[in-house]
């Protein structure tokens, strides 16, 4: 194998305006990036990815090209999936266009790239996507080594699903059962783990392709699946008799499900973040898809900082536009409103309760830092 080394050469200008004879000098102005050169070194023997350019690249790109290129799931319902006509929608599906409206004023500027769970840390790794988007777990692990995960926007846990007729209600009744799993996931690992610390056994059936996992199951070639809950709850809609399965109550891991972006740009991770705060905060504060407009003349000074209106919340460091957040809030609505169109009462994918997903104020983790 071979090692493949990133040699950044960045070309910075520095402006020095100089006065004239007895005059007081001008300020000097920041550096600026204006050019970016990657290089790369072999090295014979080894192989690692190479990482993105320089600090403020990724916006410049996504500017320069005219979209945003976003990493999916098109086959979770709820998540990340196809709709009758063939769009690509879902939850997080639409963080993708929430970051785009900010940063390019349109939501639909957006290149969807499906890939499978194995697909995801590569793609970071290489740039392959400015974004991903996909159900994807924050770790130690894969902070250190995909990419910078941004802000957790569903909070989740790993479970099981098995058939109603099976007495399966614990972990120990398990014990030697045949059980379907996703490769290259934090579920893989929170399997082996759960089993050894239990001192069980099990038979691991594993496939690359969520939907491979979750059809070798409904045909009965495995005794349980496992995922996220969430993941199983989406998946059971789509057995032939959903109402034969039941999500058991044993959740085994923490799963913070987290947009992330590729590692070596600051501005853009800080971007990607303060828009899903710009979500949060909509919510806390009452602002809606509806109301945006109506909201930039509010008498609370923090919903016109958060719309524009007033002040400068961080947006010109940032080099985006004052109202870039109303532009977000606008295409997908707030956090609540986000939720409630793919999973309320009246959601279009399933019910799913809001639970840990309640906002702070409600009992729930979902919690942003204040813009201002």
């Amino acid at each position: 194998m071979r090692k493949l080394f990133p040699v950044i050469a960045v070309l910075i200008v520095f402006s020095v305006i100089s006065a004239a004879c007895g005059g007081t000098p001008a300020p000097v102005e920041q550096p600026k990036v204006v050019e970016t050169v990657v290089v790369t070194v072999e090295v014979p023997g080894e192989t690692i990815i190479t990482k993105p350019e320089a600090y403020g690249s990724i916006a410049a790109r996504v500017r320069e090209r005219g979209k945003l290129i976003c990493g999916i799931h098109t086959s979770l319902l709820g998540f990340g999936y196809l709709d009758a006509n063939g769009r690509n929608v879902g939850f997080d599906v639409d963080f993708c266009r929430a970051v785009a409206a900010a940063v390019l004023g349109d939501p639909e500027k957006v290149e969807f790239v499906p890939m499978t769970a194995a697909d995801r840390g590569p793609a970071l790794q290489t740039g392959e996507v400015d974004m991903l988007s996909r159900n994807a777990t924050w770790t130690s692990k894969r902070e250190a080594e995909w990419g910078n995960f941004t802000w957790t926007m569903f909070y989740d846990g790993q479970g099981f699903i098995v058939r109603k007729d099976s007495g399966v209600k614990t972990l120990q009744d398990m014990n030697g059962a045949t059980i379907c799993v996703t490769s290259g996931t934090t579920t893989e690992k929170n399997l082996a783990a759960a089993f050894a610390d239990a001192g069980l056994t099990y038979e691991a059936v594993i496939f690359e392709e969520t939907a491979a996992v979750y059809g070798a199951y409904d045909e009965g070639r495995c005794d349980v699946a496992t995922s996220d809950k969430s993941q199983l709850a989406s998946v059971q809609q789509g057995f032939k008799n959903p109402d034969d399965h039941e999500i058991l109550d044993i959740t085994i891991s923490k799963e913070p499900l987290t947009p992330a972006v590729p590692t070596g740009d600051d501005q853009w991770s800080d971007i990607v973040k303060v828009v899903m705060w710009g979500l949060i905060n909509a919510e806390d504060y009452g602002v809606t898809s509806a109301n945006v407009d109506a909201m930039k003349t509010s008498e609370n000074a923090n919903i016109r900082m958060l719309l524009g209106s007033e002040g400068d919340w961080g947006y010109s460091a940032l080099g985006l536009s004052p109202d870039a957040l109303a532009n977000a809030i606008k295409a997908i609505g707030n956090y609540g409103e986000h939720y409630d169109h793919y999973f309320g009462p009246q959601g279009i994918a399933f019910t799913l309760p809001r639970g840990l997903n309640n906002l702070w104020s409600n009992g729930g983790l979902i919690y942003a830092p204040p813009i201002k």
